[in-house]
């Protein structure tokens, strides 16, 4: 069995925040994979699941992202997991909005509910680093991750939630790289294909080549000498 916890605050005031995009991500994943209905436990909300051929259980913290590690300690301890088959998704004020970046172990950077899970179950952990863009200055901080996503973030943030699901399967398989092409192709789909002109109606010719200027006499009689 893989944890894969999303980070965030509980309750309607917080929902849409960009703070919540952890839990943004899993409501996603939870909803176009047919996982059961999130139902209470260790300290959260959780749901029961499948990706391709492993069992996964996701976990949404209740008790305020200070206190995410609480949950994710209760929650590995119950299914005797080890750091390693924990993922966990959540705000990234070091990426440009929109960006998205795997990691595995090392520091919090500050990262309060990171920083949480680490005092609880050490930092061997995996992350999926969502990019939601620096408000500038470290004193905006709280304010900005504290606030919902603007509408002009919508139709990214919309893509972004989408491609995590796309490549949901392939990240529980350990296949970072197609985990991201899958992200990256909603984020940044293809060119379309030049549309076919309605039945009946014949394509559009191209345009006729200008013709040649005339030659004067004396351009003429020169070339008859070349």
């Amino acid at each position: 069995m893989k944890l894969w916890v999303g980070l965030g605050n509980p309750g309607a005031k917080y929902a849409g925040n960009r703070h919540n995009i952890g839990f943004m991500a899993l409501d996603r994943i939870a909803a176009d994979h047919g996982f059961s209905g999130w139902k209470r436990g260790f300290q959260g909300l959780v749901a029961e699941g499948r990706l391709g051929p492993d069992k996964v259980l996701l976990l949404k913290p209740e008790t305020f992202m200070n206190l995410s590690g609480q949950s994710v300690g209760e929650a590995m301890r119950f299914h005797k997991l080890t750091p390693a088959d924990v993922m966990v998704f959540h705000d990234e004020l070091d990426l440009a909005p929109g960006r998205i970046r795997l990691k595995q172990g090392g520091g919090h950077a500050g990262h309060n509910g990171l920083r949480s899970i680490h005092a609880h179950i050490g930092e061997a952990y995996g992350r999926v680093r969502l990019g939601i863009g620096h408000p500038g200055h470290k004193d905006a901080v709280a304010a900005y991750v504290l606030h919902d996503f603007a509408k002009a973030d919508q139709d990214w943030l919309d893509d972004l939630l989408r491609g995590i699901s796309d490549g949901a399967a392939d990240l529980v398989a350990g296949d970072g790289t197609r985990f991201l092409n899958a992200v990256n192709a909603r984020l940044a789909p293809p060119p379309r294909e030049r549309k076919a002109p309605p039945e009946g109606k014949a394509p559009a010719a191209a345009p006729a080549p200008e013709p040649e200027p005339a030659k004067s006499p004396l351009q003429r009689l020169a070339e008859k000498f070349r």
